[in-house]
């Protein structure tokens, strides 16, 4: 009987696998990557066609020693790596470090980890895929030649370990635009008015909102209008107007792509985007089920594809007809999910690979996030196929006067999909019982007026998820990269992550303005979605990749080089302060570190001396009277707070002014070219042409 090798990423995978397959299968990982790029230059021959130069990657020795022994036993060899280009590319690295030329090599892929799924793969395997390869490498060339050439200009120009890169680069400035977007936003007052009615025979009043006219809709911007709308309705009538009922329908979502279950989880179950692919390729890979061995619970965790296989779709159909009853189950395959382009047809959405396996039936074989996180997949896996749920609407008008109010309510008639997954921060939807109670002509008895000022929100700051959804609406990266950017960011303190929320740093502001300046092209969303179309091009064998390279590394060389003159003057020196170091009396300079700026005495290494630097603002404290000075959490998001803290609890997350708010006293804030007061209640704006930028 000839004797098999099977080479797999995973080491996790190997007991999995082994027990699917005979006893003259040998089932081996290669745990990830053995060549890459070296570390200590780019590894690209620019002068040479763009040739990249791949070495053993350090630890990997021991490990292709180890499989080079059994490769010599072996009359078959299977490349069972992931089925995604990077999966690609570590077969093909391994057939070159393995040296597999003339021997029997094949590729096969699966995109679960099941009996049926690698028996298939082993009828269906085939040679590896150059184009995939390709486009895998050409991410990675461009990815290098980006990091080597613009991350040592930032050392120079700023600190030492600094990076910038083609995709972490643009999350950056998306983020750095979000807050500059909010910074510079300016509130908007607007008015909401509802009315309290009595319904005849009905003890509680009912709350109907202020519509507008009988001929428009209408908007309230101030106190004086609502004081106006409030007097025309002194003493008016109110009986209703017109009765709409209908009936709407809500669809099941599609199952998970990596991007929405990240979103999801992070929503729902407030994970990282690093957590949830972590635990995502623990259930991939195979979770030991008691009684059962090791189990691979999902399907493959990096896709943008929303299909489902014919044996997944026919199973899940026939248990919900079984579970919740053939009403609830989709007579077809489902509606077909709209794919983008780039989608590959191999790979299929994330779901469950056995739909038997309940989460209820898995959670003791679980770890609490393991389970949290499946029972998440698995509930959108059954939602998708389940039919649409239904609501019973009633929108009801009411005359007062000239004025028009509002009640609109529904009643879910039936749960479909509702049954078993609703998303994360769903409103729950009820019928008011006593709008079913009116009809046409009913008259209401006023019994009060609640009049709210409001004022317009900014745009929020960016969350992983909301940045994920972002990214990939945008066409900028791919399912693999989205978790490892978001981390880069942070692990390099650009970005600070705060009540989920990602603010940038004073450190992430510098390195951004620098970007734009020297290499607005490669912060550019639109060309970075451009580059991943070409990428794709290659994956499809449409696109040379050397030829992408070709096109964009003169570019990025000169921009480098007229860089390294032009932002000669924005290298940060020491700046001299007047604050005199207590142990050997010289002026304290500040400098940078990881965390932003901090004082330091010039004497170093025979004075140490450092402490935090306060920069004042040239305001006083509205609490205390002392100096308002920037800080900065711990995270490095800057705000502005006392000099004198602990003792002063002042604080603003926007600028303070020296100008005092001459409607109502407060302390006004800067926002773009507006002076704004600091009480939300108050809302007075002035422009900052005739005062002082502090």
């Amino acid at each position: 009987m000839a004797r098999c090798l099977v080479i797999v990423e995973s080491p996790a995978k190997v007991k999995t696998i082994k027990k699917f397959l005979g006893s003259n299968y040998v089932v081996m990982a290669s745990n990830g990557h053995v060549r890459d790029l070296p570390k200590s230059q780019m590894g690209v021959d620019v002068q040479q066609d763009y040739e990249p130069k791949y070495i053993t990657i350090r630890g990997k020795g021991e490990i292709l020693s180890n499989l080079r022994k059994e490769v010599k036993k072996a009359d078959k060899i299977y490349l069972a790596t992931d089925p995604d280009r990077e999966g690609e590319a570590i077969s093909w690295h391994l057939s070159k470090a393995l040296k597999l030329e003339g021997k029997k090599v094949y590729r096969i892929s699966f995109n679960e980890i099941t009996k049926n799924a690698v028996r298939e793969s082993l009828k269906h395997a085939r040679e590896i895929d150059m184009d995939l390869v390709d486009a895998q490498q050409a991410r990675r060339v461009l990815d290098r030649v980006v990091g080597y050439r613009i991350s040592p200009l930032l050392w120079a120009k700023v600190k030492r370990g600094l990076s910038a890169g083609r995709v972490q680069s643009v999350a950056l400035r998306l983020i750095a635009d979000r807050e500059e977007e909010i910074n510079s936003f300016i509130p908007e007052e607007y008015w909401t008015l509802d009315a309290k009615l009595k319904v005849k025979g009905e003890k509680k009043p009912l709350t109907a909102k202020l519509y507008g006219t009988e001929k428009e809709k209408i908007t309230v911007s101030s106190q004086e209008e609502m004081d106006g709308i409030l007097k025309r309705l002194e003493g008016q009538k109110f009986s209703v107007d017109s009765i709409k009922r209908g009936e709407r329908t809500k669809k099941p979502p599609v199952p998970f792509t990596t991007s929405t279950l990240q979103q999801e989880a992070s929503k729902a179950l407030n994970f990282a985007t690093s957590k949830t692919m972590r635990i995502a390729q623990q259930l991939y890979e195979g979770v030991d089920i008691k009684g059962n061995g090791t189990i691979g619970l999902i399907t493959y965790l990096r896709t943008d594809s929303t299909r489902v296989s014919k044996e997944a779709e026919a199973a899940v159909r026939a248990y919900v007809g079984a579970t919740y009853g053939e009403q609830y189950a989709v007579s077809g395959a489902g509606e077909k999910e709209k794919e983008k382009k780039s989608v590959q047809d191999a790979h299929e959405a994330i779901r469950p690979t056995d739909v038997s396996r309940t989460p209820a039936m898995m959670k003791d074989s679980l770890s609490r996030d393991q389970f949290r996180l499946y029972q998440l997949i698995w509930k959108r896996f059954v939602a998708s196929r389940m039919q649409p749920a239904v609501y019973e609407t009633i929108s009801v008008k009411i005359a007062g006067g000239e004025y028009r109010f509002q009640v609109s309510a529904s009643k879910v008639t039936f749960e479909g999909f509702r049954l078993v997954y609703t998303e994360a921060g769903e409103e729950k939807e009820e019928k008011n019982t006593l709008v079913g109670n009116l009809t046409e002509g009913s008259v209401l008895t006023e019994d009060g007026f609640d009049a709210k000022q409001h004022f317009t929100q900014p745009a929020p700051h960016y969350t992983e998820a909301a940045l994920v959804k972002a990214l990939e609406e945008l066409g900028i990266g791919r399912p693999s990269t989205y978790a490892p950017t978001i981390s880069t960011i942070l692990g390099r303190r650009y970005v600070a992550k705060e009540n989920k929320n990602l603010y940038l740093t004073e450190m992430g502001e510098v390195v951004n303005t620098i970007m734009k300046q020297s290499f607005p092209t490669i912060v550019d969303v639109n060309f970075t979605a451009n580059m991943e179309s070409l990428l794709d091009g290659v994956a499809e064998g449409k696109v040379k990749w050397k030829t992408i390279i070709e096109n964009f590394y003169p570019d990025l060389d000169k921009a480098v080089q007229k860089a390294e003159e032009e932002q000669e003057q924005v290298k940060i020196e020491d700046e001299k302060t007047d604050v005199i170091c207590e142990l050997c009396g010289r002026n304290m300079v500040i400098k940078y570190g990881p965390h932003g700026r901090f004082l330091a005495c010039p004497g170093f290494p025979e004075c140490k001396n450092t402490k935090p630097y306060l920069e004042k603002i040239g305001v006083l404290c509205p609490v205390c009277g002392k100096e308002v000075v920037l800080r900065k959490t711990r995270k490095g998001r800057k705000y502005f707070g006392c000099e004198n803290n602990p003792e002063c609890e002042f604080m603003s997350w926007q600028k303070p002014s020296e100008k005092a708010c001459p409607r109502c006293g407060s302390y006004m804030v800067e926002k773009g070219n507006k002076l704004l007061c600091s009480d939300n209640k108050c809302g007075y704006v002035e422009t900052m042409e005739n005062h002082k930028n502090i």
